[in-house]
């Protein structure tokens, strides 16, 4: 154990300890003064002034264990050799050390504690029964043992508190990753679904008031009314479908979400493109209806396939093609031919490029488990297009 791992004392728990060191070494200094008195020797100026101040001094320098544990138990415990009252601080020092659970270090000390002791009995010569030598030996050995026992015990619990405490902070620590985690999940989702329902329509707005300004005088009265009517329902649209994300936001989590466009409302995205002033072909091969998952994503890669084609290539022609079978995939196609003229182009308000729809489309694609690819094409055009999984009857039963 580290000198480190062990927690900071308190002036009380400092106060404690040495008092109980002092409890245990007043008693044997007492009844060590008590034999020599009987046996008519008397305790000497030594036992009065001098092992009393040997002990004071081990106490004090009891107060710097922590630092250097080793240095200051083998001197506490060769200083008790001619100080009786010091056996408690001696002892308080093994068990101090003891905590660092070192073999080397406890056998070192509890053997340097027993010699002292020996020397203890020479210096006050009590006198003691014939044949009680072992005793003489196996005391000290008995309580050296006890106080290193305690002292491995009291190592090891710290040892036991510190790995609960590394854990726990382990464990809150990987709560909040997940917690931050989970927030930049949910950060990325809505930012997903606030581009799927907003860009396109804005995208839409944007060409239809770039065409309202640049060709303003050269429109008759019922074009006019019709742009201005496509920007008004597009505006409107996107309102509703900004207030239907927002409703799932804060609706109760319990609560089923709304449901969400899938393949068979691709004709009508292709409708309103072309009420917009899109040029847009839909064709489309796809016999049966494949899973929500599948179709929902299908409708998303139209959708910012159009949304790409009114920002980057306004009054081009785009074609929409749909193809698969179950069993075999469905493929989809997104191609825009490049932008009629340059002035055409110049003359619509284009909203601002954000970068991370085909971001979006890309990571909704992996987790439909599809390929997603998006290129410029050798006429100056762009294709947008991706394969997404269509499991057969067999495999969707089996699953």
């Amino acid at each position: 154990m580290n000198i480190d791992d062990a927690p900071r004392l308190g002036w009380w728990q400092q106060t404690w300890r040495l008092a109980a060191a002092a409890a245990v070494g007043g008693p044997a200094w007492l009844s060590t003064g008590v034999l020599l008195h009987r046996q008519g020797d008397g305790p000497g100026p030594w036992f009065l002034t001098g092992d009393p101040l040997v002990a004071l001094g081990c106490s004090t320098l009891l107060l710097w264990r922590r630092r250097f544990p080793l240095a200051v138990a083998l001197a506490v415990t060769l200083a008790s050799s001619v100080s009786v009252l010091s056996t408690g601080v001696a002892l308080l020092a093994l068990c101090s050390l003891a905590t660092r659970r070192r073999p080397v270090e406890i056998g070192i000390v509890g053997l340097a504690y027993v010699v002292a002791s020996q020397f203890s009995v020479l210096l006050y010569p009590v006198e003691s029964p014939p044949g009680s030598w072992w005793a003489l030996l196996g005391l000290p050995a008995l309580t050296a043992g006890i106080a290193a026992a305690a002292g491995i015990a009291v190592g090891a619990r710290r040892v036991e508190v510190r790995s609960l405490r590394e854990r726990a902070e382990s464990a809150e620590r990987e709560q909040t990753a997940r917690a931050a985690q989970a927030r930049a999940r949910e950060r990325n989702r809505i930012a997903r679904e606030m581009h799927d329902v907003l860009a396109h329509r804005i995208s839409l707005v944007a060409m239809q008031a770039g065409v309202l300004d640049h060709r303003g005088d050269g429109l008759t009265a019922e074009e006019n009314r019709v742009l201005v009517r496509g920007i008004a329902d597009g505006s409107q649209h996107a309102l509703e479908e900004l207030r239907d994300v927002l409703g799932v936001l804060r609706a109760d989590p319990d609560r089923p979400e709304p449901p969400q466009p899938s393949l068979d409302r691709i004709p009508e995205l292709a409708a309103e493109a072309r009420a917009s002033g899109l040029d847009v072909t839909l064709t489309t091969a796809v016999p049966g209806e494949p899973s929500d998952v599948v179709g929902r994503t299908c409708y998303r890669i139209v959708q910012e396939g159009l949304t790409n084609a009114a920002k980057h290539a306004p009054g081009a022609p785009v074609h929409i093609t749909l193809e698969g079978t179950a069993g075999g995939g469905l493929e989809v196609r997104v191609r825009n031919s490049p932008a009629a003229t340059a002035s055409a182009g110049a003359g619509h308000a284009r909203p601002p490029a954000s970068g991370f729809g085909l971001l979006g489309l890309a990571e909704r694609v992996g987790l439909a488990g599809g390929l997603l690819a998006h290129h410029p094409t050798s006429d100056n055009g762009y294709l947008l297009s991706a394969e997404l999984p269509w499991p057969g009857p067999t495999h969707e039963r089996g699953a």
